[in-house]
């Protein structure tokens, strides 16, 4: 250290290089050359390694034929289908949402959008999830009040499963500046 200190090299406490200064002009050199020797080595186990890689011919996709009738959903039904209770000794709550429910102003012809929310606690039975969806779209088309389509779907789960207590809650959207909201219980 001493000798390098006294031919003029100074080590920079910052940055850990060494530097040698002359009257008129500094220049760096770094003293690590063991980094830059791993790098050397990596690199060279890379060029190595991609060397080795003996590019194949892409295999063309075989896609297996496949029935997509089974996957579409059905057409938009009045009825809603129902399952037993597997917990029927239990007071618990279910709560469905659809975000997407459409139907048709009866006024302008104009379509309403709506989030549906169905909170209820069944007895003996439960509602079938894609019979509800199928129900729920069944309104897509239909003239209806916010307040006539609300009440239609409590009354409507009511006769189907027949619970203890119910909620239907509609959300619908701002039209003419006004945000609707209506909730329907039972009993």
């Amino acid at each position: 250290m001493r000798l390098l200190q006294q031919i003029g090299r100074v080590r920079n406490r910052f940055s850990g290089r060494w530097t040698k200064r002359y009257p008129t002009y500094t220049y760096t050199v770094f003293v690590n050359n063991a980094l830059r020797r791993r790098v050397s080595a990596l690199r060279a186990c890379v060029r190595r390694a991609n060397a080795g890689i003996v590019k194949r011919p892409k295999k063309a996709l075989s896609v297996a034929p496949v029935d997509l009738a089974a996957r579409r959903a059905g057409a938009p039904a009045r009825r809603l289908e129902t399952f037993a209770n597997p917990s029927p000794q239990r007071d618990y709550e279910i709560r469905l949402e659809c975000p997407e429910f459409t139907c048709v102003c009866p006024m302008t012809g104009q379509p309403d959008f709506a989030t549906i929310r169905i909170a209820y606690t069944p007895d003996k039975l439960c509602v079938e999830l894609k019979s509800l969806k199928l129900y729920l779209w069944s309104f897509r088309d239909e003239g209806a009040f916010h307040e006539a389509v609300t009440n239609s779907i409590l009354d409507d789960l009511v006769a189907a499963v027949k619970p203890r207590k119910a909620e239907v809650a509609g959300d619908f959207f701002v039209r003419g500046g006004i945000h609707t909201v209506v909730v329907a219980r039972y009993p």
